[in-house]
């Protein structure tokens, strides 16, 4: 098994830690912010492992695309060409720029809700910025239904 396809195999896997995790906060998150109910330590800890995976996944999806993939390094090659062809142009730009926005949004609500002051105010900001998070994930992985995905 090469390095290329040890990387691909866990930030394969890691997705469905991240998108279990995320779907876990937004509900814990919608719970505390509709029921009034306090933010606990077992809501920041949760936050606290999103933000984890999610950097983990983008350190593994940094190096793949920088060092490790074939797809990515031919579309490198011949960006106009890669952007005529939707599976290059799939894992050349769209992957990494939705993944990066969905990093940079769940951090953003993260370091938001931690300035909240009031409990319930931290469970909405978590809630609307997984949220996004969340759909931007979705939008951006490569499903193998839509003929690019693994």
């Amino acid at each position: 098994m090469t390095i290329y396809a040890i990387f691909l195999m866990v930030h394969s896997w890691l997705r469905w830690l991240v998108l279990l995790v995320a779907i876990l906060l937004i509900i814990r998150s919608f719970m505390g912010w509709f029921g009034k109910k306090s933010y606990e330590s077992g809501d920041n800890r949760l936050a606290v492992f999103f933000i984890i995976f999610m950097h983990l996944q983008l350190v593994l999806g940094l190096v793949l695309y920088f060092f490790l993939s074939p797809k990515v390094q031919i579309a490198l090659q011949d960006m106009g060409k890669a952007m005529k062809n939707p599976e290059l142009r799939a894992w050349s730009v769209e992957h990494i720029t939705m993944m990066l926005l969905a990093v940079v949004v769940a951090q953003l609500g993260r370091s938001f809700s931690k300035k909240r002051g009031d409990s319930v105010q931290k469970h909405r900001t978590l809630a609307i910025y997984t949220l996004i998070a969340l759909v931007l994930m979705l939008a951006g992985i490569p499903w193998k239904f839509a003929g690019t995905g693994f």
